[in-house]
């Protein structure tokens, strides 16, 4: 189902998308409360829901969708301006599941990249819904963090290096935001410790306001890289929206490169950048976590990583929104540990803990 006041983003919406094999658009609406009305009469998987609309618009109607339909996948569509962004990142701690830049007329996002991407990412949410039994965001409840995690048959974990980390890097996409703030909260001890970079694979602006919440969800300094600026403990850096984010040295300082290269996997910023950055800046010294996501980006950079010497953690199947990123790395024979979100924020303590 289309949910946009705006013909222009419809139009492109469907002609992307009607072509492709498995994919029907059973509506295209103007309004929020068009789209509560034709729910049950067209029960689609997934939803794509302006932010900005007339009579409803999309943030009150998330709710009502979600409580007419529990497993709905929504993908908020929004224009880049920092009121948007706000309203996009609340809606996907309100169960939204991911979120997209909207197509224009002058063709600014139009890109047959871009196009490829959000098709993978419609496909592979509407179909998520399908195989989901429960609630779409329901994941696993764990009453005690530290209970043992049984891994599945496919997974074989690698011991883990004796490596001392002096980096984490972190990388995640669809869910990644609700994720990241989950663990970041937590996470204060080894903020305190280490350098922490992230990338998120996000447009520009949803980048600035995600650093903001994650600011203050630690009480610490989280903010987008800047070229050239030397990397530190205590701070918290996000790649921006539409440039990678990479680590050098000069001068035998860490320091912040943002490279303008084309997309990898689609994506850009892409995990694999920084990852293979890290471990070739801080050789054994790399921690790197993958969490949910679509799509393979970070396997690659996950294994510079390890060959250099470091560790990788990767989020389980069952706390995992999409469990393509993590799935990848973990069924790679990459990862030291495969945990559920509750867990991960401790093994981490424990994992820089070392240090002190």
């Amino acid at each position: 189902m289309l949910v946009d006041d705006s013909a222009v983003a419809r139009g492109f919406l469907r002609r992307w998308l009607e072509p492709e094999p498995a994919i029907e658009i059973v509506a295209s609406l103007r309004t929020g409360r068009e789209a509560l009305d034709y729910l049950d009469r067209t029960n689609p998987d997934l939803v794509v829901l302006d932010v900005e609309m007339p009579d409803m618009d999309g943030i009150t109607a998330l709710p009502l969708l979600l409580q007419k339909k529990p497993d709905l996948s929504v993908i908020m569509a929004s224009t880049l301006t920092r009121r948007n962004a706000e309203i996009t990142l609340r809606a996907l701690s309100l169960g939204a599941l991911d979120c997209f830049q909207k197509p224009d007329a002058q063709g600014v996002i139009t890109s047959e990249t871009y196009r490829q991407a959000l098709v993978a990412k419609i496909r592979e949410l509407g179909a998520r819904s399908r195989r989901t039994l429960g609630p779409a965001r329901a994941v696993r409840p764990i009453a005690d963090p530290k209970e043992p995690v049984t891994q599945p048959r496919s997974i074989t974990l690698r011991p883990a290096s004796a490596a001392t980390p002096r980096v984490l890097v972190i990388g995640s996409s669809t869910g990644g935001p609700q994720a990241l703030n989950d663990i970041c909260s937590k996470l204060v001890p080894v903020i305190d410790e280490a350098p922490v970079l992230i990338t998120q694979h996000m447009p520009p602006t949803f980048t600035t306001i995600l650093a903001e919440h994650l600011a203050r969800a630690t009480g610490r300094i989280v903010r987008e890289a800047e070229d050239g600026e030397p990397i530190r403990a205590g701070r918290v850096y996000v790649a921006p929206g539409h440039r990678h984010l990479k680590i050098a040295r000069a001068k035998g300082q860490a320091v912040a490169i943002l490279d303008d290269s084309p997309p990898v996997h689609f994506c850009k910023p892409a995990v694999d950048v920084l990852f293979s950055s890290a471990a070739e800046a801080f050789g054994g010294g790399v921690l790197g976590l993958v969490l949910t996501g679509m799509g393979t980006d970070g396997t690659q950079g996950g294994a510079d990583i390890v060959a250099a010497g470091g560790n990788i953690i990767a989020q389980d199947e069952a706390t995992s929104i999409v469990w393509g990123m993590p799935g990848s790395i973990a069924q790679a024979g990459l990862c030291s540990q495969v945990l559920p979100l509750p867990q991960i924020a401790p093994a981490l303590i424990r994992a820089f803990g070392r240090r002190a």
